[in-house]
């Protein structure tokens, strides 16, 4: 028992990131030396099972438990974190289409992909918006519908601050940091996820994606590189007036990292209250403001429903003019708020932007195909930076309250307030 005491202790010691590093090389090593030890890739599923199990139970006690002892304070900075949100999906559509026009791609069309639950507008999307938010509450937590988790919580919190008795709201925080406890000990097994997972990856997906698709693909990551070091420290530096590029580091390596292969904004969740939790934000607007944009702050969806649409409309001869592209940009902008926060989510929008150039759905549905290929590069990629973000704005609104009300900043920020990342 001493024993498994010392290994348990010696492992807790180091440091997350380099566990999880350690991991990742474990996993292409063992993918190379054994790919058919399937088994292995278990790992992977059960850590994105055991997220996904406890993201919506998470959310939904933290905001109720939050609101129901709440003063008040989704205040302005909740608002700023919401504009940051939508500013930056929207620049990341912009550059999105200016990269396909200057760097113009087609796509190799194979094979033919098939569903049944494509939007066919962007009054669709919205309408959906609109009724998942008014679903069953029990029924959302269970199919981790997050807009109708997030309507019910408020509703809820609210309700139990005008009615609770203080010993209902101490059992409520109890269960609050239950739950988050739980979400402790799993993401403290990442690193086990991440080498099943990498295993997976690296012996079921060949190389042809960067040859057959190469330039859709470069294209597609460049533009999402972009945003996260160029695009998004602008805006950061201009909310606050410092170097951004600490914090950006920070929101890469705690979220954009696990974000990359669990390839789901709303699998990330736990990760990302517990970046939050660790860069000293307020618990009572980050319960809210994290599992809000891992539905609407979309930068890389925006970029894949942009660049893809074009692409298309490039493969069948569709002239697309400037303005015609640049309301391309609001519709992506729209749609990528509409997009499932789970691994490939932004790819079934995207036929419902190919429709703005009469492109037909046989086509858009192989354009589908194509993303769905290439998605084990592009999905990740994308769900890193679009749940690097959530933390990166939420960061970033606490902290302009902060200069505002003269608090000192973190050291990283060049403060003096010290905090655990």
């Amino acid at each position: 028992m001493n024993f498994l005491k010392s290994i348990g202790n010696a492992y807790n010691n180091v440091s997350l990131i380099v566990r999880i590093l350690c991991g990742l090389i474990l996993g292409v090593i063992l993918a190379l030396a054994c790919p058919s030890a399937t088994g292995i890739a278990i790992l992977g599923s059960v850590f994105v099972g055991a997220l996904k199990g406890v993201a919506p139970v998470l959310v939904f006690v933290l905001i109720t438990s939050a609101l129901t002892h709440g003063s008040g304070k989704l205040d302005k900075r909740f608002g700023l974190v919401i504009g940051l949100y939508l500013t930056t999906t929207l620049l990341a559509s912009f550059i999105a289409v200016f990269a396909s026009f200057i760097f113009p791609t087609t796509i190799i069309l194979k094979d033919k992909a098939t569903s049944d639950t494509i939007p066919t507008g962007i009054g669709e999307v919205l309408g959906n918006l609109l009724t998942n938010a008014v679903s069953n509450p029990v029924a959302s937590i269970v199919n981790a519908n997050y807009i109708g988790i997030l309507f019910w919580a408020i509703l809820t919190g609210i309700a139990l601050n005008k009615v609770a008795h203080d010993a209902t709201k101490a059992v409520l925080l109890n269960a609050a940091e239950a739950v988050s406890q739980c979400v402790r000990w799993i993401i403290n097994l990442a690193p086990f996820g991440i080498m099943g997972l990498v295993f997976e990856n690296v012996s079921t997906n060949g190389l042809s994606i960067f040859t057959d698709y190469g330039k859709l693909l470069g294209v597609l990551v460049g533009c999402m590189f972009f945003v996260a070091f160029v695009v998004n420290p602008i805006v950061v530096f201009v909310v606050l007036r410092r170097n951004p590029y600490p914090l950006i580091w920070r929101c890469i390596k705690t979220s954009g990292l696990t974000a990359f292969f669990t390839r789901s904004s709303a699998a990330n969740i736990p990760v990302n209250m517990n970046t939050c939790k660790r860069l000293g934000l307020d618990q009572d607007v980050y319960s809210v403001s994290i599992p809000l944009g891992a539905t609407i702050n979309m930068d890389g969806a925006a970029i894949t429903i942009a660049v893809m649409t074009l692409a298309a409309a490039h493969t069948v001869g569709v002239a697309v003019d400037f303005p015609s592209a640049l309301v391309l940009s609001v519709l992506a902008t729209l749609a990528a708020c509409g997009a499932s926060g789970v691994a490939g989510g932004s790819l079934l929008l995207i036929p419902m932007a190919c429709s703005l150039f009469g492109i037909t759905n046989d086509v858009a549905m192989q354009v589908v195909a194509v993303g769905f290929i290439i998605g084990v590069v592009q999905d990740s990629v994308e769900t890193a930076l679009n749940s690097a973000g959530d933390v990166m704005f939420a960061a970033t609104a606490e902290y302009y309250q902060w200069i505002k009300d003269g608090k000192d900043l973190p050291y990283f920020l060049g403060g003096n307030r010290k905090v655990d990342i």
